[in-house]
């Protein structure tokens, strides 16, 4: 029972919650490895990606367009219009205009593998919405907050990272034919990657949350809004033009999810840790979020299997 408990994605991802509000102690020892953890993640994720993908920019121009528009005019809209109705606090207001202005979580890369998404698709909007930052933070932070605070060395460090050092390993791994013999392993090492990752951000973030149960109740309506509501209404709407399924779970995940790293260490590092609290709860939501999906798609892949079986 145990060694199942261990291998299910949904119990380790609820662990990670849990542990990260419970035993925070750890949360230092993972936030130098966390960024290596993400990036690991990423290699494994990409290994799904044809060679041939990189050699037709006409298959990169639509979801490259589709990552910048679902990041930025969609998701960081909603997000700065809902903030500016519904949060008083000035600390917490500027902390969901950073949540607005970063890029998509780079996790939205395996998170489309694991939820059945389009790969290729996922990895050239992420792409797309990263280099779109360089150039759309800067001049969003100057608008919004009345001075330059984007760095873009920071953002190009974080791009290569976890981007382009893992699309580059994950070429040598399909080069050398090697892609088949981690699929025993390649889930449950993600699995638990991602553990590494969720923890570390709740653990950091666990006094805010904590310290503060009513005062975030607003933070988490938006939380919620930007996810579980904004995600249901893209599925709804690329139902009803017809949009291939797979490109549909890409476009929700593109629309939903946050690079709430970035968000959070730009509010520590230039405001205050009540500035990071937005971060710290979408944070959360984004973590529900994607168990819901999982655990759905889980629902519905059994009732599938059981109806072709009877």
């Amino acid at each position: 029972m145990m060694l199942r408990l261990l291998r299910n994605r949904n119990f380790i991802f609820f662990l990670a919650i849990a542990l990260g509000l419970v035993f925070p102690q750890a949360a230092s020892l993972g936030e130098p490895i966390m960024l290596w953890a993400l990036a690991l993640v990423m290699m494994l994720a990409t290994t799904n990606v044809p060679n041939d993908f990189f050699r037709t920019p006409r298959a990169i121009l639509k979801p490259s367009v589709a990552g910048i528009f679902m990041t930025y005019p969609l998701l960081g809209g909603i997000i700065l219009t809902l903030s500016a109705l519904f949060i008083e606090q000035e600390h917490f207001r500027t902390g969901f205009i950073l949540v607005a202005a970063v890029p998509p979580a780079v996790a939205v890369i395996p998170f489309s593998g694991l939820l059945g998404g389009n790969v290729s698709y996922s990895l050239a909007g992420t792409v797309a919405a990263y280099i779109g930052a360089l150039i759309i933070m800067p001049v969003f932070f100057h608008l919004s907050l009345g001075a330059n605070f984007a760095d873009p060395v920071t953002l190009i460090r974080i791009m290569v990272i976890l981007i382009v050092l893992p699309v580059i390993f994950s070429r040598i791994i399909i080069f050398f034919n090697l892609a088949d013999r981690i699929v025993p392993v390649k889930g449950l090492l993600t699995d638990w990657l991602f553990f590494i990752v969720m923890y570390t951000i709740i653990g950091t973030n666990r006094n805010l949350i904590i310290d503060n149960p009513l005062i975030i109740l607003p933070s988490a309506c938006i939380a919620f809004t930007a996810t579980f509501v904004l995600g249901l209404i893209i599925e709804k709407t690329g139902a009803f033009f017809k949009i291939d399924r797979k490109e549909v779970n890409s476009l929700m995940l593109l629309g939903t999810l946050k690079n709430l790293g970035i968000a959070g260490g730009l509010a520590l590092s230039l405001f205050s840790k009540e500035t990071a609290l937005p971060a710290a709860v979408y944070n959360i939501f984004m973590i529900l979020y994607f168990i819901w999906l999982d655990l759905r798609k889980n629902l519905k892949d059994h009732a599938a299997e059981t109806k072709t079986t009877y």
